[in-house]
């Protein structure tokens, strides 16, 4: 996580968290390609290949409701 700034740690936590693009883009007044960038970013910097491994990478515990 130390390599991430500010704002990509933001954006990494509210992705792992389950938002969507849109929804994280709305929350912080941003576009939908600004988080989109971000987010590839992200990926390069934890070395991970998509939005699923981000829970993983930033070290929390995912809880998924059971059926």
């Amino acid at each position: 996580m130390a390599l991430l700034t500010e704002r990509e740690r933001e954006i990494a936590e509210l992705a792992a968290g389950g938002k969507r693009t849109r929804e994280i883009a709305e929350q912080l007044f941003v576009s939908t390609r600004t988080v989109e960038t971000h987010l590839g970013r992200i990926y390069r910097k934890l070395d991970i290949p998509s939005r699923a491994a981000l829970p993983r990478a930033l070290g929390r515990v995912v809880h998924r409701p059971t059926i």
